[in-house]
């Protein structure tokens, strides 16, 4: 279930340079009286039109852009308010945080969903699927085979024809849906030539209407190719269960790059990088907006917002003129979110130093780690019915997550336990 949050503190993740949020340094807006009225006016609105969209979406960023002696205010506020809350939620934090590390270190606490967690189990996956109970995984990720006809040594790749090959996915992916909780995601990784096949099984299983990406991974590679073009990348496909899926957006730090293109400037008055966007809209009798026509500086135009709200505008410096004294925004970099993660990732290496074990298609741990962070939250179960090497359990491990991995190769399990001992 994605939720939506006025943004107070970001973090920066180190190892990507990607922000993300910190549900524990926010405010939910449902707080905020104003905005749960236009939430829920917005909710009775049908077929609004890209106008529409463009001025809700501004009226939201609008939300952010107070002074910085109100937004003190408010915060002032909102902690008196809610002393004995926080106190709570704290007790609460140190309880979760005790509850992972004592799973983690095979303690008294339980979670039962048919299996032990935190464990590296061997056996066919389709058995150790079908002991787990309904709706008790809130993550599952796999890397399957790909019937390439190849022996990689840890696990042969080879089945009799297509059709069998398609009946063995469709069976797991079956059983995958009926163990996910309904606010969870499946991520598939494979490759682009047998991807339409996963994609038809995903959608005849889990509904069209819930998939939601396609990511491609770039994975390198210089191979000559005399034939055909070169492969230089995965694809990942992801569905969730229902639409109340868990969904953690990531952001990337502004750039140099993205100053250059974005025209980024220095505001003398505040000392800060800002960004400007239009305040109108250039096509009114698309969708006409009566109540926002007025005359602002000379100009009678169809403006995004009131023209109460252009006068704090103004007041406040938020606006900048052209030299027709047209105004413009100004959005500060400090206020923004971020570069949005999109679904194209050209910034994880194949190989990643240091981390390379003995074992055919293993994958780097930051990608597993970013698929973590996008689609689950701490303390949450998260399972790989073709684990291999461990992946996604040492990711698990990293960001305070449960692990269960599933596999038929007893070496993988012995690599996986070697490789986090230290």
């Amino acid at each position: 279930m994605t939720k939506k949050y006025i943004i107070t503190n970001k973090k920066l993740i180190n190892d990507n340079n990607i922000y993300y949020i910190n549900k524990h340094n926010m405010s939910n807006i449902s707080n905020s009286n104003e905005t749960s009225k236009k939430i829920k006016k917005n909710k009775s609105v049908k077929n609004k039109t890209d106008d529409d969209n463009e001025l809700e979406k501004l009226e939201n960023e609008l939300q952010l852009l107070t002074s910085d002696k109100e937004i003190n205010n408010k915060t002032k506020k909102v902690n008196r308010s809610k002393k004995n809350n926080v106190k709570e939620t704290e007790n609460s934090e140190s309880e979760s945080e005790n509850d992972i590390e004592k799973i983690q270190k095979g303690g008294e606490k339980k979670i039962d969903i048919g299996l032990k967690i935190n464990d590296y189990h061997i056996d066919d996956n389709i058995n150790l699927l079908k002991k787990i109970k309904d709706e008790s995984i809130n993550l599952i990720y796999f890397d399957p085979p790909y019937n390439t006809g190849r022996n990689f040594f840890d696990f042969d790749d080879k089945f009799k024809s297509k059709e069998d090959f398609i009946n063995f996915i469709k069976l797991r992916i079956s059983e995958c849906h009926r163990i996910l909780k309904k606010d969870g995601t499946i991520i598939i990784h494979i490759e682009p030539k047998i991807s339409h096949y996963f994609r038809i099984i995903c959608d005849e299983i889990f509904g069209d209407k819930n998939f939601r990406n396609e990511i491609v991974w770039q994975t390198g590679g210089n191979a000559k190719n005399k034939y055909q073009l070169n492969r230089f990348h995965d694809t990942i496909i992801v569905y969730s269960k229902t639409n109340k899926q868990v969904f953690n957006p990531l952001y990337f730090e502004y750039d140099e790059e993205y100053k250059k293109k974005s025209n980024v400037k220095m505001c003398e008055i505040r000392k800060k990088e800002y960004v400007t966007t239009a305040l109108y809209n250039a096509q009114p009798d698309v969708n006409p907006r009566p109540n926002l026509r007025y005359k602002w500086k000379g100009h009678l135009k169809q403006w995004y917002v009131t023209k109460e709200k252009m006068e704090e505008l103004d007041k406040d410096n938020r606006l900048e003129y052209n030299k027709d004294n047209i105004p413009r925004i100004k959005r500060y970099l400090d206020e923004m979110d971020g570069i949005p993660l999109r679904d194209v990732w050209t910034d994880i290496n194949n190989t990643q130093s240091g981390e390379k074990l003995d074992y055919a298609t293993q994958k780097p741990i930051k990608l597993l780690e970013r698929i973590l962070k996008l689609y689950s939250n701490e303390n949450d179960i998260c399972l790989d019915i073709f684990a291999g090497s461990g992946t996604l359990g040492r990711a698990c491990i990293s960001q305070k997550r449960n692990y269960l991995l599933f596999d038929i190769n007893k070496n993988g399990k012995k690599i996986f336990e070697e490789s986090i001992k230290n």
